[in-house]
């Protein structure tokens, strides 16, 4: 990707990824997933018994084919709301490039939630644009695949939205 081809307002305006799902389960289940930091590091299926670890207040999600990834949690407002740094490898110290990711899960008329999530900071990661928007390009489609395999995980160990115990 060659960042000329960018004016600066597109690039500000690629700095950020923007997705949602309708997914068919009560929110204090999704809660149960988004307050967990990493649950997105997988192979396109949530893992029901992550490789969490904490060094101090980083999590640590180590995947068998896709490395470690390393967490900060900003901030948890249960059940509607969760944010997490995704810290940069190698981690540092706090100066180690990071995005935000945040999590929003609202309840639907009529019974499931509407999960959305952002990803920003993108421009932090690199001073060369070029070398940042490789970064992003990943993580463009991966949140596609990464939403579904919530709402796959969260549908499948919850009950129908409406439904008596």
């Amino acid at each position: 990707m060659n960042d000329a081809t960018y004016t600066d307002a597109e690039l500000a305006a690629l700095d950020r990824i923007a997705r949602q799902i309708d997914i068919d389960a009560p929110a204090e289940r999704v809660w149960e997933l988004v307050a967990r930091p990493g649950w997105y590091v997988n192979d396109g299926a949530v893992a029901a018994d992550p490789d969490l670890s904490y060094e101090g207040d980083v999590a640590v999600v180590r995947h068998p084919t896709l490395g470690e990834f390393r967490f900060r949690t900003v901030e948890l407002d249960k059940p509607r709301y969760a944010a997490f740094r995704w810290i940069g490898t190698p981690f540092r110290d706090e100066s180690t490039p990071s995005t935000l990711v945040e999590f929003w899960v609202d309840e639907r008329d009529g019974g499931g939630v509407t999960l959305r999530v952002v990803e920003s900071g993108f421009c932090g990661l690199a001073d060369d644009p070029a070398a940042w928007l490789k970064e992003r390009e990943g993580n463009d489609q991966g949140w596609l695949t990464e939403l579904a395999a919530a709402k796959v995980f969260v549908e499948k160990s919850a009950p129908a939205p409406g439904a008596r115990p």
